[in-house]
């Protein structure tokens, strides 16, 4: 990697996780080098492996170059042209759409896709096919993160502040997260924050890379954050830590959440999760004494058949001593996949539609409706979540589109779910490499990837970025957006469907103006111009992209899919502790804006500035406030037993990313990373008569997954873990549970009850 930068370098963003580090590409003699781009905020030239490494992808000795098409004669994939294989999807969609309905064809997308991409996919599901049937692997992600931060705040955004407020806070609880290895530029601010004086409390049941950092490490068993939560706010109200002041004036449902949290007694807590009570206790005190605080989980709390409980527990914390709506305070979650913010945003996700308006909301399928000229009533309603969208390929639905996704090795009880895409009367994929999903499809599309087109993306931050094309694709690729408009034309709609990401990102913010996730303010010239844009981020005010007041709010709007913010009073700060300027806010009324402040009359002197701190003087519900929500523990959704005694949770290495399917594919992160393991305790080892590197067998009721042994102090002896990165006998999610949570359908990803044996016993 460079770091000398020319004028030949185009500015982009990797592309794997959500930080979306900036970089810039220099293709040289039909080579393309990554180089750094340390003026980009968010990772300030810094870059993982990955990041470093991803012009490996661009090679066609790794990628697809061409259509294949399934022949009947030999059952194998073969080369094909792009009018047959495109001539053969729109066959057999709408085959499957005469034989049994709209709904027996699904569409299946994700979280890497382009706010264009994701917009256009959601649209040709339910403008061109007629289905409800669409929803995509970012409900693995923070679904139930989103769940929890719409029944408090009345909207999700993963990351209510940017990533430079955290190590100008006083204290940092991080759940359930390794930062070190999933994001590794960003254990940065981590150590900014320590610097500064700050203190880092970790929250994992093994000691990471990132634990190691820490100031205090609690190791809970897993199942039990929720219980961890309740007790640390039972411990908070015991000690008078709690701001009653914050708790009359900005809040509601205080009384039943407090009377829920006692019921945790800091005792029967050190039982349920296994962390001692003075850890208790000195938690609470580092958390409180601080003068400003943050909580930010990520998957170990989310993925869990009460994710969205969970959330809502940690929230409540946050909210009791007075740690949200202020400068560097609040709670926020670091999002995994690279566009897993935006991908939900616009459409992809089951029950939405873009702006993040909900699909069952009569006002936001007008206001759609009219972007796509088409009638309300021909919109279908909500679908099924991810997970049960899988599970109904074959019974249900008879025909799936699947983009950007590989979930025969990132679904939960994934060898079920590789048996019903084999189920399918037809499945089409398009990727950018032949990933194991792919190998089964009827047609395979090959698609362009990162650097060889244009489009937005918006990372944990909620800041939209643009990542430009630097090279061109190799023959015989096109661009997803090609893809969908030549279908819809092939399906009787020839117009509505551009191939230009700026016309489809100019449609998007049409359809996005006056909903909560409200991208209308925001062009490709600004994302160059200031390096990303905050939203929400509205256009001036007009008769059909206003916002809404409270007094007009729609009553179901405060539920998931969120609250139409209010035109309210948002309040600056230039830095942590920055003085307010009495700014006014966005017309969405979420917090903080930019640069520029708008007029007192609700007009603006010029664009609205985006919002990069959230919720500053009032929350995006009806009434400002935000709401508490009680909750009470209850178990996993499998307990140990004494035919399955331990619990498997599941995540990643620095070297992989999700399924692995483009990853596997460099040599320099296969030879880092190149296979699955079992890291399992000392203890756990000598019972079983296991030796570092034995080949162990982790068992569950849905399956089998082997692995050499990695043998390490770091984790519970009751606790082993996979990495989920690998297909074959080595895939962690042929063990894992599909237990979802009851609001965000979040699967069960993280803790399940297995039996560890040595693999030949």
């Amino acid at each position: 990697m460079s770091d000398a930068t020319t004028a030949a370098d185009t500015a982009t963003h990797c592309p794997y996780c959500a930080l979306q580090c900036g970089m810039n590409l220099r293709a040289t003699g039909g080579a393309v080098e990554v180089v750094e781009r340390p003026d980009f905020p968010v990772n300030r030239g810094a870059l993982c492996g990955k990041g470093r490494t991803a012009p490996a992808l661009l090679s066609s000795r790794v990628r697809l170059t061409e259509p294949l098409v399934r022949r009947p004669a030999t059952g194998r994939l073969e080369p094909a042209t792009w009018e047959e294989a495109l001539g053969a999807i729109a066959d057999g969609l709408r085959g499957a759409r005469t034989a049994y309905g709209p709904d027996a064809v699904g569409v299946f997308g994700g979280g890497g896709l382009t706010n264009e991409k994701a917009y256009t996919l959601g649209k040709f599901a339910r403008v061109v096919l007629g289905t409800s049937q669409i929803d995509y692997n970012g409900r693995f992600c923070m679904s139930s993160a989103a769940a929890g931060g719409i029944r408090a705040f009345g909207v999700d955004r993963g990351l209510p502040f940017p990533l430079e407020d955290i190590p100008r806070t006083g204290c940092v609880i991080l759940v359930g997260s390794n930062l070190a290895e999933t994001m590794p530029p960003a254990l940065r601010y981590l150590t900014e924050l320590k610097e500064n004086g700050g203190k880092l409390i970790v929250i994992d049941p093994r000691r990471t890379r990132t634990a190691e950092q820490a100031d205090l490490h609690l190791a809970p068993r897993p199942g039990t954050d929720l219980a961890l939560a309740l007790g640390l706010l039972h411990l908070a109200v015991a000690e008078g830590r709690t701001d009653e002041e914050f708790i009359r004036e900005r809040t509601s449902g205080w009384p039943e959440a407090r009377a829920a949290a006692m019921a945790y007694w800091p005792e029967l807590v050190e039982r349920i999760t296994g962390v001692g009570v003075p850890e208790l206790r000195e938690t609470v005190r580092m958390f409180c004494d601080a003068p400003t605080g943050m909580v930010l989980t990520a998957r170990g709390p989310e993925q869990q058949s009460k994710g969205t409980d969970t959330v809502s527990a940690w929230i409540n914390l946050c909210l009791a001593t007075g740690r949200a709506g202020r400068p560097l305070s609040g709670y926020g979650c670091l999002t995994g996949q690279g566009n897993g913010q935006g991908g939900r945003e616009h459409g992809q996700k089951a029950d939405q539609l873009p702006g993040y308006r909900k699909l069952d909301d009569p006002a936001a399928r007008a206001h759609v409706a009219r972007v796509w000229g088409v009638e309300p009533q021909t919109l279908p309603g909500p679908g099924r979540s991810a997970y049960e969208l899988l599970d109904a390929l074959g019974r249900d639905v008879h025909a799936l589109l699947l983009m950007a996704s590989n979930p025969v090795v990132s679904a939960p009880r994934a060898a079920h779910v590789e048996e019903r895409l084999r189920s399918l009367d037809f499945l089409a994929v398009a990727d950018v490499v032949l990933s194991e999903s792919a190998a089964l499809a009827d047609v395979v599309l090959p698609v362009t990837q990162w650097a060889e087109e244009t489009g937005t993306m918006t990372n944990l931050e909620g800041r939209v970025l643009l990542r430009r094309r630097a090279v061109d694709p190799p023959p015989g690729v096109r661009s997803d957006l090609e893809v969908l408009n030549a279908l819809a034309g092939l399906l009787g709609c020839e117009k509505g469907f551009s191939t230009d990401p700026e016309e489809v990102f100019e449609e998007l913010g049409r359809a996005s103006a006056g909903g909560v996730a409200d991208y209308s303010g925001i062009t490709y010239a600004r994302i160059e111009a200031e390096d990303g844009v905050f939203w929400p981020c509205p256009a001036q005010p007009s008769a059909e992209g206003a916002a809404v007041s409270p007094a007009e709010e729609p009553a179901g709007d405060a539920t998931e899919g969120g609250a139409r913010g209010a035109a309210a009073r948002g309040t600056r700060t230039d830095g942590p502790g920055g003085t307010p300027d009495g700014g006014r806010g966005p017309a969405t009324g979420l917090g903080e804006p930019g640069a520029r402040a708008a007029a007192s009359d609700g007009t603006a002197d010029g664009p609205h500035p985006g919002t990069p701190r959230l919720f500053l003087e009032r929350f995006a519900t009806p009434d400002g406030r935000a709401r508490f929500t009680p909750v009470g523990h209850r178990d996993a959704g499998e307990v140990v037993d004494e035919e399955y005694p331990v619990l498997l949770t599941t995540g990643r290495v620095v070297s992989q990313y999700q399924s692995g399917a483009q990853t596997r594919r460099v040599e320099e992160l296969t030879a880092a990373a190149p296979g699955p393991f079992v890291e399992l305790h000392p203890k756990l080892a000598e019972r079983i008569g296991a030796a570092e590197g034995d080949a162990l067998a982790v068992v569950s009721r849905r399956g089998r997954a082997v692995g050499p042994a990695r043998i390490s102090r770091g984790i519970r002896p009751d606790v082993v873990f996979m990495p989920f990165h690998w297909p074959g006998e080595g895939r962690a999610n042929s063990v894992t549970n599909p237990a979802l949570d009851p609001v965000s359908r979040m699967p069960e990803f993280k803790v399940c009850a297995v039996r560890v044996e040595l693999a030949d016993s």
